[in-house]
Formats: structure tokens, C-alpha cells, sequence
């Protein structure tokens, strides 16, 4: 074991290996007996393909590049996909991301395109296909553009003909549902198939604050009747639908405090302090999945999430066993069949899932309910580096103002060969989630550890607003953001430092999107960090609220800062770009030049109130980025960025790092 100064340590987790392996696989499914999912490819320009596992267990991804299996709808995205078997073989419909067209593909052939192109504003864009054959149609959400503004938009349930004769003619296109609600979820189909179901809401609220269960009559030709909603509301958040194979409605909701688990009549099926759902930032999310039997595969757990099966007749769960420690919220279930292809009398069958661990990036699971055996199927986890080289992270539980808890991830430096001297204590970098909405999960991130096996330590800040921890923390954050996970994340940092675990000297931020104000805000408004690093981030929350970003987000603010035409002056007052001079330390300010959720014009009017002071900064832009970086170069390049500043500020020696430019 050698002595070496924190940040000096050598490590071979190099930016290049860091952006090769980020992302992870998605919206699961199954066509036929075979599973399919889509998965990044940094290094192709950041695309998502689809992959197959073929009944031999060998994975073949069945679109080359530039196929991008991708939606736009509420620009964050959803379910880009769905698959069943014709003929023997597959049918697939994907969204291309390039043109937001629905596509129909056969392997073997040439994708052929099912829906047109629309010129007008964003076009038409499409999420959570359903293949119906025996309509000749594919059932999924529509998001239509009416006029160039990002709230000239309608929203309907609407079915595409497989033919292809609406791929030159919108008129073609069927719709469902009228657009009297703004948002609208894909239709879940009762087994009968006389019923359908779906979440709605409304601006101002998100789908978090409060949700619609709408129910509809099909008749025979595929038309919707009669729609009525039957739970939900305002202040009541359902975050999924579906049907039990004897024709229950099943859905998630937070009535109680905490996303759990109901049946139709009312009644929760599993009542705890634990979540069965989340956010739905992405349509399609999927927290449960019936199997045939009556059992539900279910994505639970408070704060970090498990995969189990719950028995609606006793409400217990009896969760896989593995290492994962982790899942996404996507879910797909498939039945054991008789030769007859008939559903076996006990129901068993296959739940396929997405799990990780701190130790293991993500893997396409598949849990057998009839032996309880969970095994990786597909994108399994490879170790690229020495295992000796991955952070141990610890889950801490802080205390902060008014003796209000706060949740963590705490990683400190970490390395199988060095020690720092017995008088120096590590820099740590405090990581905040976007969001603010959403939640930091506990799994191996090159990113994380291209830190700390250098000796720099990361602490995830899950603070209050978060989700994983029910509803009341949840909205901790109601008008109080830019205060209470300010105040979070600086009391996380100072404790760190006071139980002699974190240099106070050396302490620094990083956060994207919501986590980049956040950053943005705590320097502006705190002393406690010597640097920071702001992602797209929101800096000017009048402009955002004024027509600067999407339709979804359009109207967050007004529970996260309160209506604007009734605070004006707290948006003024919170934002980070009013307030430009009261930063003096040095940060770096990262920004896609595509992102139209927090769109550049945020970021320039910032640095030009920055402009003179003197404050050392570096900002990078980057074309073709969105929202999130996605390009293996990209990311690069952010990575080293972000070392090269840390290194600057906390006087590191960090070797074969590109010294980054910073102006005054």
C-alpha cells in the first residue's frame, strides 16, 4: 500500500471507460416467449437500439444504426416499443427518434414507416404502442403539435392503422379519446376487451401531485364510449393502471402517503410505508405487472427498490434473491402455457426486469415464480476494471434544519493500492438528482467511481422532495425549492466535515437539470463549497415560467416556487441568475444546444451578469446534445472537464487530465 495525496491517486477508470458504459437497458418486453428491450449505444451518437434474446439465449441487437428506439412524447420520452408474433414470426413497432414516426419492422426487412410527418412545431410524436391485430391497428398516445409554441400541443389516444395508409395521411389516423384532458397515458385493455383504462391529468398539476383513473367502454369495432373516471384526483397521485387476468382494475396510488397497491373496490393490497410506484416522468413506467394466477410482479421498497411478487389474497411479498439491490421501473410478464398454448390452472411464469447493485451495473433480469429462481438473461454486467477499484458506499440517514431527516449515498474515496497521508482529509463532491422530483439509486456508476478511485469522494444527496420516502417528504419541497434542498445538501457537505470524513475547505457540488439550479443555487446563497459543477441546468425561473420550456414542465413551478402571477418576487429572489453576484467562487457550466426543456438563452443570460467579475469559469456547449448528454464524446470531455476544475481549486495532482480553460 502506497502514500499519495487525495485526487492523485492513478486509476484505470478513464473518462473513455466511464462513457462507453453509461446508460442501461429500458422498456422490457416480451414478443412471444422471447424477451426484448432496448440499450444505449454511446458510441454510435448516443442512440437506443432494441435488442432480442433469442429462445437459444443469445442477444442480437435487430436495428443497425442510425435507428434511434426512441420517443419524444413530453420530450422526456416513454415506452418506444411493443412486439407480438404473426405468422410464426415477429411484428415490431418502434419510434425512430430522428423524425418521431412509428415504424413497423419484420426481421428480415426494412422498417416501413405506419405515421407521417407533420411540419408543424414539434410534428407528431408517439408513445406506448399496442399492437391490435386482430383491428388491424396499433393503439398507443399521440402528442400533436397545433402551432410553433411549445403549449400548441394536444394530447389523445389514437389508433394507427398497420397497413401503412396513414404513414402519408394524418386523417387516417384514429382517435380514441378527445383532448379534454392535457395528459393521457396509453390504454390498458380489459382481458374481456370490452373496457379500457388510463391515466389523465391537467395543468398546473404533475402526475405526482395528482392523477385521473379514466375507465371506457370498447365496443366491438374498437370505439371508446362513455369514458368516466373512477379514482384519483387533485391531491392523489396514481402512477399506474392495469387489468387482473379474472378483469380487476389494479392501480398504484398514494392516497394513504405512500404509492401502494389497490384493487377496484378500493381496497390497498398490500398497505405499508413502502412504495409500489414513482414519478411518472416517462409514459409506460411500469411498477407492477400481473401474471395469469392472480399474483403481481412488483417494483418495491422505501427509498432503494427490490423485485417481488405479492399474493393479493394474503397482501404478502416474497422478493427475488440476488445481488441486485435496485430495479427500474419496467416490467414484463409472460405465463406458462400448455401445448395447447392455454395459460397453466397455478398461473406461473416469467417476470423480466432491470436490476443493479453497488457492485453490478444494470442486467435484464428474469424471475421463474414457479421456483423463485432470478437469473441475468441479458445486458449482463462484465466487470471492465478490477472490482477492487469500485466505490463502497454507504447509506447515511443526516440531520438537518428544524431536525428534519435527510437521505444519502455516501461514496468515500476508494482504491485498492493508496492511502492518503494520516493528516489529510479527502475533497468530497456533493452529487444532487434532477428531478427535483425523482430519487439517486444505489448502483455501480463508473462516473462515480472515475472519482473516487482517484480519491475525491461523492455524496448523493436524496433530499427533501425526493421520491422512494411517501408523500410528505415528497413535498417537503411545495414552494420551498431552491431552499430545502439548498439547506439538504449543505447540511449533508458540513457534517461530512464535521465528523472529520470531508476537508471543509475542499468541498464542491455537481448537479443536472434541477440538480444543476440546485448547484447554481448553493453557490449563489451558501459558503459552503469551494467550486461547482452546473449541468443544463434551470437559472432563470421567470423566464422558465414564461413560455422558456416544455409543455410538461410548463407549470411545475407553480407547486415548486408557487403561482408566478402571485409570487413574482420569490422567483426573482431564488433565482440563481438575479443573483449572479453573489458567486465568487469557480464553476463549470455544461449545456446541450439542443436542450429545449432548459434551453441555452438560461445559461448565457447568466454568464453575461457574470461577465467582469472576475469569478473563474469555463463554459462548454455542446451541438447536438439535448437534455442530458448521451455522445461517448460528450461525456468525455464533461467528465475531464469536471477533474480538471476539482484539481484547479482543491490543488490536486491529477495526471493525463486535459488542464481546463477557465476564464475570469
Amino acid at each position: 500500500m502506497q502514500t499519495s495525496a487525495y485526487g492523485s491517486w492513478p486509476s484505470p477508470i478513464y473518462a473513455a471507460l466511464a462513457a462507453a458504459h453509461d446508460g442501461h437497458p429500458e422498456y422490457v418486453g416480451f414478443v412471444g416467449d422471447e424477451a426484448w428491450w432496448t440499450e444505449p449505444r454511446p458510441a454510435e451518437g448516443g442512440r437506443r437500439t432494441l435488442v432480442r434474446r433469442r429462445a437459444d439465449g443469445t442477444e442480437e441487437s435487430v436495428l443497425p444504426a442510425p435507428w434511434n428506439v426512441r420517443s419524444r412524447v413530453i420530450e422526456y420520452g416513454g415506452q418506444p416499443w411493443a412486439g407480438t408474433v404473426v405468422d410464426g414470426a415477429p411484428l415490431v413497432v418502434f419510434v425512430h427518434f430522428a423524425d418521431q414516426r412509428l415504424y413497423q419492422y419484420e426481421p428480415g426487412g426494412q422498417p416501413r414507416p405506419l405515421t407521417p410527418v407533420s411540419r408543424v412545431g414539434g410534428g407528431l410524436r408517439w408513445a406506448e404502442p399496442q399492437v391490435r391485430t386482430d383491428l388491424g391497428e396499433v393503439w398507443c398516445v399521440l402528442e400533436e403539435f397545433t402551432g410553433e409554441g411549445p403549449g400548441d400541443v394536444r394530447r389523445v389516444l389514437a389508433a394507427v392503422p398497420l397497413d401503412g395508409s396513414a404513414a402519408e395521411d394524418r386523417d387516417r389516423v384514429r382517435e380514441l379519446t378527445d383532448d379534454r384532458h392535457r395528459f393521457a397515458t396509453g390504454p390498458r385493455l380489459s382481458p374481456d376487451g370490452s373496457r379500457a383504462a388510463w391515466l389523465a391529468w391537467d395543468h398546473p398539476r404533475m402526475p405526482w401531485d395528482g392523477t385521473e383513473l379514466v375507465v371506457a367502454e370498447v365496443g366491438n369495432d374498437g370505439t371508446f364510449r362513455r369514458a368516466r373516471t373512477v379514482a384519483g384526483g387533485p391531491e392523489e397521485s396514481i402512477a399506474q393502471v392495469e387489468w387482473s387476468t379474472d378483469g380487476r382494475l389494479l392501480y398504484t396510488s398514494d392516497r394513504m402517503g405512500w404509492w401502494n397497491l389497490y384493487t377496484d373496490d378500493g381496497e390497498p393490497l398490500c398497505p405499508c410505508e413502502e412504495e409500489f410506484g414513482g414519478p411518472l416522468w416517462r409514459l409506460g413506467s411500469r411498477w407492477f405487472a400481473p401474471l395469469d394466477g392472480g399474483l403481481i410482479a412488483v417494483v418495491h421498497g422505501r427509498g432503494a427498490t427490490t423485485l417481488g411478487v405479492l399474493d393479493p389474497e394474503t397482501g404478502e411479498v416474497v422478493d427475488a434473491a440476488g445481488p441486485w439491490t435496485e430495479f427500474e421501473p419496467t416490467l414484463a410478464v409472460h405465463g406458462e402455457r400448455s401445448e395447447m398454448g392455454i395459460p397453466t390452472p397455478e398461473g406461473w411464469g416469467k417476470v423480466v426486469a432491470v436490476g443493479a447493485s453497488p457492485r453490478s451495473a444494470a442486467e435484464v433480469v428474469e424471475l421463474d415464480t414457479r421456483t423463485g429462481r432470478a437469473r441475468v438473461i441479458g445486458a449482463a454486467h462484465h466487470d471492465v476494471v478490477d472490482p477492487a477499484y469500485y466505490p463502497r458506499p454507504q447509506i447515511r440517514t443526516f440531520t438537518g434544519p428544524a431536525g428534519r431527516e435527510i437521505h444519502a449515498h455516501v461514496y468515500p474515496p476508494h482504491h485498492p493500492d493508496r492511502v492518503a497521508p494520516a493528516d489529510e482529509l479527502p475533497p468530497y463532491v456533493v452529487w444532487v438528482h434532477g428531478g427535483p422530483t425523482s430519487r439517486a439509486p444505489l448502483v455501480l456508476d463508473l462516473e462515480i467511481a472515475y472519482f473516487t478511485s482517484r480519491g475525491i469522494g461523492v455524496a448523493e444527496v436524496n433530499h427533501g422532495g425526493s421520491t422512494g420516502y411517501g408523500r410528505a417528504y415528497r413535498e417537503r419541497l411545495r414552494e420551498r425549492w431552491g431552499v430545502v434542498d439548498v439547506e439538504d445538501c449543505a447540511a449533508v457537505a458540513l457534517a461530512l466535515a464535521d465528523e472529520g470524513i470531508a476537508d471543509r475547505e475542499r468541498l464542491a457540488i455537481r448537479g443536472g437539470s434541477a440538480g444543476g439550479w440546485t448547484a447554481a443555487a448553493s453557490l449563489a446563497t451558501t459558503d459552503v463549497y469551494a467550486c461547482g459543477t452546473i449541468r443544463y441546468p434551470i437559472l432563470d425561473l421567470a423566464g422558465w415560467a414564461t413560455g422558456e420550456t416544455h409543455d410538461f414542465e410548463s407549470r411545475y413551478l407553480e407547486t415548486l416556487i408557487g403561482p408566478y402571477a402571485e409570487v413574482p418576487g420569490r422567483y426573482l429572489e431564488r433565482s440563481p441568475a438575479e443573483h449572479a453576484d453573489r458567486i465568487t467562487v469557480p464553476f463549470l457550466l455544461l449545456q446541450g444546444l439542443d436542450d429545449v426543456i432548459c434551453p441555452p438563452a438560461q445559461c448565457e443570460r447568466f454568464l453575461a451578469r457574470m461577465a467582469g467579475r472576475g469569478v473563474p469559469h469555463a463554459y462548454i456547449t455542446f451541438e447536438g446534445e439535448g437534455h442530458g448528454f448521451r455522445r461517448a464524446e460528450t461525456m468525455i470531455r464533461v467528465l475531464e472537464a469536471e477533474l480538471s476544475l476539482y484539481a484547479q481549486v482543491f490543488g490536486l495532482n491529477a495526471p493525463g487530465v486535459p488542464a481546463l480553460e477557465l476564464a475570469k
